[in-house]
């Protein structure tokens, strides 16, 4: 049975297992300065920073809580438990728990491995918005990267596109419009 677990400190063997498993999923231009990432898991209340279980620690899930939605940021699972029904388990788990839409970036589909990626969440009910969309660096020196955002539930993408695009660059990667 999957759990997730919010992590809060970050002194503790379970934030390092967190952190070891995103800076190894991760290329580092696609997650923040480690410094301020332990800031926001132990004083920002609209953050989780999420171990996932299976009776062991097999993943991670971070999002915020946005109001009108939900914004997941990191999703990954350990090498070894990839294609194990864990993403598709998190998910459910997610979609049913948070009771708000949930929305994501993707990478922007040229390599088969972004387009597979999207194939997997599509699979899952997220919808693909087809607006341009740009991340914001995590640093200084890094650029935007162009991604994709997916949504699943009660967002639509012409009314609701600018809102969650604002939303996101204020709230997660503090940067105005």
């Amino acid at each position: 049975m999957i759990r997730l677990h919010r992590i809060h400190a970050t002194d503790t063997t379970e934030y390092q297992f967190m952190e070891h498993l995103l800076t190894s999923a991760f290329p580092k231009e696609e997650y923040r300065d480690l410094d301020q990432l332990r800031l926001l898991t132990s004083s920002k209340q609209i953050f989780h920073n999420n171990l996932i279980y299976d009776d062991i620690p097999v993943g991670l899930v971070t999002y915020w809580e946005l109001g009108r939605f939900c914004f997941m940021e990191h999703f990954a699972t350990l090498p070894e438990m990839r294609n194990k029904g864990y993403g598709k388990k998190v998910l459910d788990h997610l979609q049913s728990h948070l009771h708000a839409p949930l929305v994501l970036e993707a990478e922007y589909p040229v390599e088969e491995i972004a387009r597979r990626r999207i194939g997997f969440y599509e699979r899952q009910n997220f919808v693909l918005w087809n607006h341009e969309y740009m991340q914001p660096p995590y640093r200084p020196e890094d650029n935007f990267l162009k991604m994709v955002l997916m949504v699943h539930g009660d967002l639509k993408e012409d009314r609701d596109f600018d809102f969650v695009r604002r939303t996101i660059y204020k709230e997660v990667y503090m940067r105005e419009v």
